[in-house]
Parts: C-alpha cells; sequence; structure tokens
C-alpha cells in the first residue's frame, strides 16, 4: 500500500467543500492572501484558497464565489500570474483585490500601469455609488499596497468609490456580478474591511454562515467513521500540544480504541511532562495512549552536540526510529489493521505548501513528519487540514479539552534540547526544565498566561559570578524570553513590569542548583527570532 492523502470520494468520504457553501480564494503570492481566508472564516462563512492557476475543469467542487489576491507582480509582465479565464464563465460572483482588480481589467480590455506616485499606506475611500458591495458602508479609511493602478476601465465597466491618488478604486461590471477594489479590506488597517466581506460573501454570493465548529465536529467524526470503516485501526504521535490532542480526540470519538496515540518522551521535555500527558489524555480523555520513554536514547545521541541544527536533525531522526518501531509492534498485535496515520496538520501547513511556481518553493517539513509515510507505507488522515489554529482551539473547548491544553504555549519540536544553547546533558535539562517551570508558574499566578503569545527560560552556555550567602559563586546563565504576537511572523516582548520580574529572578537563582543570574530578552522579532536555536 503506497502512502497517500486521502482523497475526495475514498470510502464514499465528503469533502468539506461539498458541505459547506465555499468561497475560493486564488492566491497570487500576495503576503495578505492568508488573511482573505482567515476573515470569511470569521464570518462563518468557509473559504479555501488555492493557487491562481487552478484550472476550473480540475475543480472537484463548485465555489459560491470567488477571490482574486493580491501580488507583488505587475499584470502585464512577462512572467505576471494570471487566472484560468474559465472562471469568468461560472456565472458566480467574482470579487478582484489589488493585483485581483488589475487581473479582471486586464482580462477585460481595461489598461494597468505604473503609478507615478506608489501608493502605501492608509488612504481614505470616496463612495461614488451604494452598490450591493458597499451595502449600509460609508466613506471609511483603507489600506493600499500598490506600485501599478487601473489607467482606463475596460468596456461595461463602472467606477463605484475611489481615492486621491486612485480613480478607480473600486469597480464593477454593469451586468455581471463582478467586482475590482485596489485597497486590501483582508488587513485590520481597513477600518470596514470585515463588513466588505460579509457584503459580498452573505449578500452577494448568497453563502450561509454555519461554518462553525459545532457543525465542523459532527461533521468530522462522520467523515472519519466512513473513511477509516467498522474495522480499520489508525495511529499516531501526539506531543500534549493542542493540535495533536484535539486531532487525537476526534480519532478517539469516531473509531474508540482503534485508534492508538503514541508519546514519545524524548528526553528533553518540560518538567513532569510526559506524567501529565499520559495523565490528561488517558484519565481525562478517555483516549487509548501507549508512552513510550526513549530518553536516554535521545540524550545518548546529542551527547557532544552543539551545533542546533544538527541537534534539531538527530531528535527528528531519533523520533522517526523510535515511532516506527512502537508503531510496528502496535501493527503486528492488531493482526496488520492498521492502515492510517493520523497527522495534525492545520490550514496555514497547507497554505505554505501553496504557490504558482510550485510547491517546491515554500513547503516547510517537520521534524515528526519527514520519511514516515514513504516508509511505513500507512495513508495519510488529517482531521484538523481545514483549520487555523483558533479554530483548532474553539474545537478544542467544544470537546471538553482542559482550558490548559487548549490555550498552551507552542512547544518546539525539539523541545528543551534548542532552549539549551550549547551540549545537552541530563544536568543541563534539569535546570532549563526548573526555571522554565517557575518562570511559567509566575505567569499563571500573575494571570497572564494567555496574554502572552509564548514564554520559555533559555540556558545560556556562559558562567557569572554571583554570591550566595557569604560565598562567591561561578555559575551559568539564565534568559527569559515572552512575546506578543498574532501570527509569529512579527512578534514584541511583552513588558512585564518589575516587580514580576525580580520575583522571578529571585525564585530561579535561589531554587534551581547552577543558576547564578537571570537576564529578560528584550528584542522583538524581527530581527531576532522567537527561539534562541
Amino acid at each position: 500500500m503506497s502512502s497517500s492523502v486521502v482523497s475526495t470520494t475514498e470510502g464514499g468520504v465528503t469533502e468539506v467543500t461539498n458541505i459547506f457553501d465555499t468561497i475560493l480564494v486564488l492566491d497570487f503570492g500576495s503576503q495578505y492572501s492568508h488573511l482573505i481566508t482567515r476573515r470569511l472564516r470569521e464570518l462563518n462563512v468557509y473559504a479555501e484558497m488555492l493557487p491562481c492557476t487552478q484550472k476550473i475543469k480540475d475543480l472537484k467542487w463548485s465555489p459560491k464565489g470567488i477571490i482574486l489576491s493580491g501580488s507583488p507582480y505587475s499584470v502585464y509582465a512577462a512572467d505576471a500570474p494570471h487566472a484560468d479565464t474559465e472562471i469568468f464563465n461560472l456565472n458566480i460572483p467574482i470579487l478582484g483585490i489589488c493585483y485581483g482588480l488589475q487581473e479582471l481589467a486586464w482580462t477585460h480590455g481595461g489598461q494597468v500601469s505604473g503609478s507615478e506616485k506608489r501608493e502605501y499606506g492608509y488612504a481614505n475611500l470616496e463612495i461614488l455609488d451604494q452598490h450591493s458591495l458597499f451595502d449600509g458602508m460609508d466613506n471609511f479609511q483603507v489600506w493600499m499596497s500598490h506600485g501599478d493602478k487601473l489607467s482606463a476601465l475596460p468596456e461595461d465597466f463602472i467606477t463605484i468609490a475611489k481615492t486621491s491618488n486612485a480613480p478607480f478604486a473600486a469597480v464593477t461590471h454593469t451586468n455581471k456580478p463582478i467586482y475590482g477594489i485596489q485597497f486590501h479590506p483582508e488587513v485590520t488597517h481597513t477600518t470596514q474591511g470585515k463588513k466588505l466581506f460579509y457584503n459580498f460573501a452573505v449578500n452577494i454570493c448568497h453563502c450561509s454562515q454555519n461554518w462553525t465548529m459545532e457543525n465542523f465536529i459532527d461533521t468530522e467524526i462522520e467523515r472519519i467513521k466512513k473513511l477509516v470503516g467498522p474495522t480499520g485501526e489508525v495511529i499516531g504521535a501526539v506531543s500534549g500540544g493542542v493540535d495533536s490532542t484535539v486531532a487525537a480526540k476526534l480519532l478517539n470519538e469516531a473509531i474508540g480504541d482503534r485508534f492508538h496515540a503514541i508519546f514519545v518522551d524524548n528526553g528533553v521535555m518540560r518538567l513532569n511532562e510526559a506524567q501529565q500527558v499520559y495523565e490528561t489524555l488517558t484519565k481525562g480523555l478517555g483516549i487509548n495512549l501507549k508512552v513510550v520513554d526513549a530518553s536516554d536514547i535521545f540524550l545518548g545521541k546529542l551527547k557532544g552536540v552543539t551545533d542546533p541544527e544538527k541537534k534539531r536533525k538527530i531528535i527528528g531522526n531519533t523520533f522517526i526510529e523510535v515511532f516506527e518501531r512502537e508503531s510496528a509492534k502496535l501493527d503486528a498485535a492488531s493482526g496488520g489493521k492498521i492502515e492510517y496515520l493520523l497527522q495534525g496538520t492545520l490550514y496555514p501547513d497547507v497554505i505554505e505548501s501553496i504557490s504558482f511556481k510550485g510547491p517546491s518553493q515554500t513547503i516547510k517539513t517537520h521534524h515528526n513528519v519527514g520519511g514516515l509515510l514513504e516508509n511505513m507505507k500507512l495513508k495519510l488522515i488529517e482531521p484538523l487540514r481545514e483549520l487555523f489554529k483558533d479554530e483548532v482551539r474553539a474545537l478544542g473547548s467544544l470537546m471538553n479539552i482542559p482550558d490548559e491544553l487548549v490555550w498552551r504555549h507552542p512547544f518546539p519540536g525539539p523541545g528543551i534540547a534548542i532552549r539549551i544553547l550549547g551540549e545537552v546533558t541530563p544536568e543541563q535539562v534539569e535546570i532549563a526544565r526548573k526555571a522554565d517551570y517557575i518562570f511559567i508558574e509566575e505567569i499563571r499566578k500573575a494571570g497572564l498566561y494567555n496574554k502572552i503569545s509564548q514564554a520559555f527560560a533559555c540556558l545560556l552556555p556562559v558562567k557569572s559570578v554571583g554570591v550566595m550567602g557569604d560565598q562567591r559563586t561561578y555559575e551559568q546563565v539564565i534568559a527569559l524570553r515572552a512575546i506578543e504576537t498574532v501570527d509569529f511572523m512579527t512578534a514584541d516582548w511583552y513588558p512585564f513590569d518589575g516587580a514580576f520580574l525580580k520575583t522571578v529572578s529571585g525564585r530561579i537563582v535561589n531554587e534551581v542548583k547552577g543558576v547564578a543570574r537571570v537576564v529578560y530578552d528584550v528584542t522583538s522579532k524581527p530581527p531576532a527570532t522567537v527561539e534562541w536555536e
């Protein structure tokens, strides 16, 4: 059996796009494209993003409407991306945003040219025609980001809004539901962007606002049941994070103990994490879980290694080895009935692999995925594939997964190994674990945990002089890191007050043997990354 992603029709399974009214977002390479999908989901309208090169004849579902994204390209350039012109024969509403507007105009015989004055930043939109796209809206602030602009309208198009630098800031076809806007409604800088998307998706495309996690639970459980069948079995790795836990709970609800979860303790988890994961998933959620203590194997292979990339590869490869070995044992015990591998892929992972230039330019390999499918020859099942992170959290809450787990901060696959700068030894792991535990405990006590996107302690490979009692010490340094972010692409350090930092520092130095000094990282991303390694 070759490895594969579950197909649309395999086992009579119905895809989400054939269950919910769906808006198709065609991506032309804009940094904002994913936000279009997010904004529609926030309106409880399902949307999926595909590359702009998608052939309509190959689409296995019927969109209720299409949105063309922005792009860094010029529509008249030789290498410019273009949409399949068949979209204009579907007789469904189409909205072009920025480059998407220019694509609409270019395709219909309009003129696009470079602007003498680039428009980047805020602009005031003047509505000229109270068209259905602007229903219930007055003049408002918009966000512009373009070097080209529409310089002459195509035939049968009229202008319905303008700015001081864009005389055709919004246009529409006189007879067809085709619309184009030069600004970006998907970014929060555009004050009435959400209302515009509502007008397009709900009022113009007539999409039902039934994309909710309450509806998703029932449909997804039924999909899993049909896919796996009455006797099939599934294995999957769980980390204790929200993604893998929610995915595991969905499988448990659908097929019970025919789902086999494996938790690999790699020796570089947080303090008491293996035990906590076991208690939560088995006693709390009823998941069929096997814990594999491979700490000695991982730490043995990490001995003497200081390069962070080598650490990642060692941990990733060793994880695969351990997981495959344990999976083979479970498969043998089941009589060879295991056909599927659970993976906690989220929609942002799918988006990262979407590019009109080809997936090789954007796809990302995760340490706990690469190599598994080809060797294990299992079919891939991805119940969270259509969801964004906030939707996964909402789903987790609905499934009665504890809030502490649902809102847990991200934790890197290589664990504390990349929060120990230098060689990873059992002694260093113990120091980093205890310091991290104290930091997070104090954050929770202060009621700040859910206000912070990620927080952790790093153990630095330097020593500092200190004084404990009447004795001189020469011990290591802990660096604390806490950030606020929306999407983890950019981040700001969290502004703790001095009293809080004083408490944390005092506890770490006094309670964690081997630490003489504590510092707080006040570097934003960029220029720094979130993790130190």
